[in-house]
């Protein structure tokens, strides 16, 4: 595949991982919070060039579900793409949760760099988050920071959500983190 998908090159693909995915989240039908192990497949199809005026993107269509143990249906999902200009640097990634998130992180990386870190914000004006009106008012996602590795035939990421809980006097972390690997 030719170098125009720049760093997310290393991201084209079928992915999966087994048991090796780490939830850090609060369980609402526990009462505490919890460190969920997490199976995980990713699909990641090229497409472009996107052309917005003088704007020429290129990136990648992606879907993800993710279960815990043996369970028939996944606890988390997502739906979006990641893109890429060449002439900017800029990485970003959008995408929708069915909780009633959207979130469009984004950050810079060299065209050959295999690793890179995406960032949004409520209040940030281009990388932000949207919700609903009951997340806003129970469980608000005020940041999202993701740093992503690529290395061949695996891939890895580290994802901090600061969320305000109505369950914590401080922002809480909610964690992810996962190394998958290519499958097709």
């Amino acid at each position: 595949m030719s170098n125009e998908w720049g760093p997310l090159s290393g991201l084209i693909g079928e992915w999966e991982s087994d048991s090796g995915g780490l939830d850090t989240a609060f369980s609402h039908s526990k009462g505490e919070v919890l460190g969920s192990p997490y199976r995980e497949k990713c699909t990641m199809k090229p497409f472009g060039p996107v052309d917005n005026g003088s704007q020429s993107l290129y990136g990648l269509d992606y879907k993800s579900a993710m279960w815990r143990w043996d369970e028939e249906n996944p606890f988390h999902t997502e739906v979006g793409y990641w893109l890429w200009d060449a002439a900017t640097g800029e990485v970003m990634k959008g995408f929708v949760v069915p909780r009633g998130i959207v979130v469009l992180a984004g950050g810079t990386a060299g065209t050959d760099a295999t690793s890179f870190t995406l960032k949004a914000s409520l209040d940030d004006p281009q990388y932000s988050i949207g919700e609903n009106k009951y997340l806003a008012k129970n469980a608000s996602s005020r940041s999202y920071v993701l740093n992503v590795t690529t290395n061949g035939d695996t891939w890895s990421y580290d994802e901090v959500t600061v969320l305000r809980m109505n369950e914590f006097d401080e922002p809480f972390s909610h964690t992810d983190h996962n190394t998958l690997r290519l499958v097709g």
